[in-house]
C-alpha cells in the first residue's frame, strides 16, 4: 500500500523565543481535502509556509511521496512547481495581465516556450473562468478576479497539493462566493488540498477532515460532521460556539 501523498513529522518553527508551531505531524493522502481551523494568530498560516519551505522549519521533517523537503536535491522551483500556494494577498505581478502572470511560471520554471506557457495560461484561467479577462492587468480586476487568477497560476505548474491560506479573507464579502465555488469545483476533482480557512460552510460541505489548531499545536481532528456537531475538546468548543451562533 502507498503512503501518504504529504507526511509532516514533528514539524516546529520559532521565532526567537516565541514558538509559532509547535511540534505538529500531519499525513494527507492523495486526493484528501484537508481543513485547518482556529483561531488568529494560532499558527496556522506558519504551518503552511513551513510545508513548502516559504518558512524553513526549526525542526521536524515534511516529506511528499517520501522525499524529504530539504537538502540539496530540492530546489526552492522544484519545491513551488510540486506544491501550489494560494496567499491571503494575491501577489501578482502589478505590471503583467492576467495571461502573463500565469504563463510566467511554466516559461521561467518549466522551460516552456511562450507559446506552450501562454497555452496552458488560457486554459488554466478558462478553467477559473476568467477567459473574459486575460488581457486585464491587476489594478482592472476586483478582488475575487485576482484571487482566480492567483489560483490559475498555481494550478499552471501542475502542482500535486494545493495549499490556500485563507484565501478570502481580503475580499470583499461579496466577492468571497466567487472564489470558494473555484475551490468548490478543485475539490470535486479530488485535486489534494489543504486549506486554512474561517468560512465554515465551505469546511462543513468540502473537507474530508478538520483540524482544529490553537497555540501552534493541533487540538482536535475529525469529520466535519463529528468536529462541528460533537467536539470533544473544550476549546474546539469554545472556538466553534463564537462562529457558529
Amino acid at each position: 500500500m502507498s503512503g501518504p501523498l504529504l507526511r509532516v513529522r514533528g514539524l516546529t518553527k520559532r521565532f526567537g523565543d516565541r514558538v509559532a508551531v509547535d511540534a505538529c505531524s500531519l499525513d494527507v493522502v492523495e486526493g484528501e481535502i484537508v481543513i485547518i481551523i482556529g483561531p488568529s494568530g494560532c499558527g496556522k498560516t506558519t504551518f503552511l509556509r513551513c510545508i513548502n519551505h516559504l518558512e524553513v522549519p526549526t525542526s521536524g521533517v515534511v516529506t511528499l511521496r517520501g522525499a524529504p523537503i530539504a537538502g540539496d536535491e530540492w530546489t526552492l522551483p522544484g519545491v513551488r512547481r510540486r506544491i501550489g500556494f494560494v496567499f491571503q494577498r494575491f501577489n501578482l505581478f502589478h505590471h503583467l495581465t492576467a495571461l502573463d502572470n500565469v504563463a510566467i511560471g511554466p516559461e521561467r520554471v518549466l522551460g516552456l516556450s511562450r507559446d506552450e506557457a501562454r497555452l496552458i495560461a488560457r486554459a488554466k484561467l478558462d478553467r477559473v473562468l476568467m477567459t473574459d479577462h486575460v488581457d486585464k492587468r491587476p489594478a482592472q480586476l476586483s478582488g475575487g478576479q485576482q484571487q482566480r487568477v492567483a489560483i490559475a497560476r498555481s494550478l499552471a505548474m501542475t502542482p500535486e497539493l494545493m495549499l490556500f491560506d485563507e484565501p478570502t479573507s481580503a475580499l470583499d464579502p461579496e466577492l468571497v462566493t466567487e472564489v470558494l465555488e473555484v475551490m468548490k469545483s478543485l475539490a470535486l476533482e479530488r485535486m489534494t488540498m489543504i486549506v486554512v480557512t474561517h468560512e465554515m460552510s465551505f469546511a462543513r460541505q468540502m473537507a474530508d477532515r478538520v483540524l482544529f489548531m490553537d497555540a501552534g499545536k493541533f487540538v482536535e481532528e475529525g469529520s466535519p460532521a463529528q468536529l462541528f456537531t460533537s467536539p470533544k475538546h473544550e476549546r474546539t468548543s469554545r472556538f466553534l460556539s463564537h462562529l457558529l451562533r
